[in-house]
């Protein structure tokens, strides 16, 4: 079983985009018994609330199904032990995840655009309102870490 942990700075825009994603596509290759997949967040400004509206219309939109009852929750040190990859979203999570687990003595934190060849941030739709291209970016990057299967 490999363990997948996105991670976003509020947990109800892209890690929980991510986590649908992820699951839709490892759905449709048959492997859904090997994975475990998750999000969570850097920050606990937005801890116990919902998938923000306009990211479920955009999972909806791409036929992709999600819990409806998934909260956003705080990436904690002891994930780091539960978790064979963290995936984050852009420098500023690499950055602040450095605050809650300080080392990564096993290289499992990682940008999702670095397994695309192309490494770079996954913008926040919060602020650019650009859920498709999030949602693209997203789905690039998953399949192009799936692909790879170097998990």
């Amino acid at each position: 079983m490999k363990n997948l942990l996105f991670v976003c700075h509020g947990n109800i825009c892209r890690s929980p985009m991510a986590e649908f994603v992820m699951k839709a596509l490892v759905q449709a290759r048959g492997l859904t018994n090997e994975y475990h997949i998750e999000s969570a967040a850097v920050s606990d400004e937005e801890t116990g609330n919902p998938i923000y509206p306009p990211a479920r219309r955009c999972l909806t939109q791409h036929g992709v199904a999600f819990d409806r009852s998934k909260t956003a929750r705080t990436i904690t040190r002891s994930d780091y032990n539960r978790f064979d990859r963290i995936i984050v979203m852009d420098r500023s999570n690499l950055r602040l995840i450095r605050y809650i687990i300080p080392e990564d003595p096993e290289n499992k934190i990682h940008m999702l655009m670095s397994y695309t060849g192309r490494p770079r941030d996954v913008a926040d739709p919060w602020y650019t309102g650009d859920f498709e291209t999030t949602f693209q970016d997203i789905l690039e990057g998953c399949s192009a870490m799936l692909d790879g299967r170097e998990l």
